[in-house]
């Protein structure tokens, strides 16, 4: 490990820190869009208790996608 390294080592992976609050919201909408593909064609893969489960997940991302995209409302008002 590098002396004096800006990450520690029980961090797996960093955010750079030069990038602003637009990109950063903008790449987790677009990473909350892609789970929530994700989960959504696993809930019709599946049955029973586990569809459930999928679909929770779905509800849940939907939620905090609603979040990111009000930030980005707030960090970045259409004109």
């Amino acid at each position: 490990m590098i002396k004096d390294s800006p990450n520690p080592p029980e961090k797996l992976f960093t955010v750079r820190a030069d990038l602003g609050t637009e990109t950063l919201l903008v790449n987790a909408s677009q990473d909350l869009a892609s789970i929530n593909d994700i989960a959504t064609h696993l809930a019709f893969e599946i049955d029973g208790a586990q569809r459930n489960v999928a679909l929770g997940i779905c509800r849940m991302l939907e939620g905090v996608q609603l979040l990111v995209d009000k930030a980005l409302d707030v960090a970045h008002p259409a004109a």
